[in-house]
């Protein structure tokens, strides 16, 4: 019987230009760490646009709390901020768009103290197989019955 997993890293900081590729790199090692590399990427990119729009929306005070949590099963970053005002999925595309296209869920919603604005993806933990015990291939039983003598 395994254990559910349940990580969950979160981060508060000011959002300036200069600080969401190191955000993304803390996410990347996080992502890493739990050894879901495949997921670095598109995740990456999802929470430069959540990032982006903080820093675009929220105005001079651009403080947030990025929350990175993985179940096993999928992994959700959210990113929380205390402006009001409610992102809109524009139709020209970009930012909650493009959020849209590289996760298979999100969403947003109103807190006391502003808005949530988060993203989920399957990521299911990865398998291993470990060492099991292989059958020999064909013929090798054969050959370590012979003598050494006689295999020259």
């Amino acid at each position: 019987m395994t254990a559910p997993l349940d990580r969950h890293r979160s981060v508060e900081l000011q959002v300036w230009a200069e600080r969401v590729p190191r955000v993304r790199r803390i996410v990347a090692a996080h992502l890493r760490h739990w050894s879901l590399d495949l997921h670095v990427r598109p995740v990456g990119r999802a929470l430069d646009e959540l990032l982006a729009n903080v820093h675009r929306h929220v105005g001079d005070d651009n403080a947030c709390v990025v929350e990175l949590r993985w179940t096993g099963r999928r992994v959700t970053v959210s990113v929380a901020d205390d402006s009001t005002r409610m992102p809109r999925l524009l139709p020209s595309g970009g930012g909650l768009s493009r959020v849209m296209a590289l996760s298979d869920s999100w969403g947003t919603c109103r807190t006391a103290d502003g808005k949530v604005v988060w993203f989920t993806r399957y990521a299911e933990a990865p398998r291993t197989a470990g060492l099991l015990p292989y059958a020999p291939l064909p013929g090798v039983r054969t050959a370590r019955e012979l003598p050494l003598a006689a295999l020259v």
